[in-house]
């Protein structure tokens, strides 16, 4: 346990509470009880990070699970406040049986977080996070689509995700917004569980935002880079560990992209010696009419990264057949939502049953996740 969760737990036994540890992967830190009550009791010691809705729609979907049956109800303490769509929702329910507390200076409070508590002072980080960079010297080819829904891809995983927007023009923060209208606001999502698991949340940060000390629930940090390498913060760029660099095939973005692939390569290794890099097929044409030119171009294009990898073995190609993002509509049209004014959401919608989409960064994700160390994570 983190120092901050230690404080709470020592808090609640002072108060008559009995505290346990949740047995398997739980929602939540540890389980108080007193007399009829057994809370989950879900502890954010975050230092900067106000708790956001996606972190309350987990939790409350992890406690509308069967598994939650034995629970009588669920507190949220957080020692740096709750955003104000959170105060929002949970103001405008009054649910009896959920509450939203802060911790500070030893004093657990009951006020829905007004006030700017004083955090205590974060755990070193537990386990070793991995970073991925979608990173291409050049605009256009789908950069924070691909950061977005890899993440969305990861958080189905089970994997909880930060997302780091590190373009300027800060696209996938907008994107994420949980109200269009309010550019301060909460930058999160909730991506619900399959098959009766527990949901997952994504959350979006500025580069100075993020901490590892401060998260020590993340697993996956995924950059949406910008395409000039020296406006990125070099100290992220050199954690990466992978990096994943989009291309479309056509012609043009052949002739031209094989050439900004490997100044692409070679601009990531002069930052990062390290990090291994993917090249991936954005906006694949998969008619049959196509296959012809497709073979064709990729041809060409994995000649191209052959030849370059021979010096720099850590970069190479994901042919289509393994891992590839097909031209969508849902895709296309992703981010609509904004001009709609509504919350924010992912291209993973269902139309009649399937989610191309979906389906097609999950078979990404389980790509990665057989050529590169990510597994480890889940132990």
């Amino acid at each position: 346990m983190s120092s901050g969760v230690d404080a709470v737990a020592s808090k609640l036994r002072a108060e008559g509470y009995e505290v346990t540890s949740p047995e398997g992967q739980a929602g939540y830190t540890f389980e108080a009880a007193r007399g009829g009550e057994r809370l989950a009791v879900l502890v954010k010691d975050y230092k900067k990070a106000k708790v956001n809705v996606a972190h309350l729609q987990q939790f409350q979907e992890y406690l509308g699970l069967a598994g939650a049956g034995h629970l009588t109800g669920g507190w949220i303490v957080s020692t740096s406040g709750f955003s104000p769509q959170v105060l929002t929702l949970v103001r405008a329910e009054e649910p009896a049986d959920f509450r939203l507390g802060t911790f500070a200076d030893g004093v657990l409070g009951w006020d829905y977080g007004h006030g700017t508590p004083t955090p205590v002072p974060p755990a070193p980080p537990t386990a070793k996070v991995r970073y991925f960079g979608v990173f291409t010297c050049k605009g256009g080819v789908g950069k924070t689509t691909v950061s977005a829904h890899l993440a969305g891809a990861f958080a189905l995983m089970g994997f909880n995700v930060v997302l780091l927007d590190l373009d300027p023009d800060k696209n996938l923060r907008k994107l994420f917004l949980q109200d269009p209208r309010d550019d301060d606001g909460d930058a999160s999502l909730f991506v619900p569980g399959k098959g009766g698991a527990a949901g997952t949340t994504i959350t979006v940060l500025n580069s100075d935002q993020w901490s590892e000390s401060e998260n020590p629930e993340i697993k996956i940090v995924v950059c949406d880079c910008s395409p000039v390498l020296s406006e990125n913060p070099r100290e992220l760029v050199n954690k990466f560990d992978y990096c994943i660099i989009p291309t479309t095939l056509n012609p043009l973005g052949v002739a031209k992209r094989a050439d900004v692939i490997t100044r692409t390569f070679g601009h990531i290794r002069a930052m990062n010696p390290h990090a291994e890099m993917f090249v991936l097929i954005n906006g694949y044409d998969s008619a049959a009419d196509a296959g012809p030119r497709n073979r064709l171009l990729l041809d060409l294009l994995k000649t191209n990264i052959d030849d370059y990898s021979r010096a720099d073995p850590k970069c190479g190609f994901i042919h289509p057949d393994q891992a590839k993002i097909r031209y969508s509509s849902a895709l296309f049209y992703w981010g609509i939502h904004i001009v709609q004014g509504k919350p924010p959401q992912l291209a993973f919608a269902e139309t009649a049953g399937k989610s191309n989409p979906r389906t097609d960064f999950l078979q990404l994700a389980d790509y990665l996740e057989h050529h590169t160390d990510i597994e480890a994570l889940k132990g």
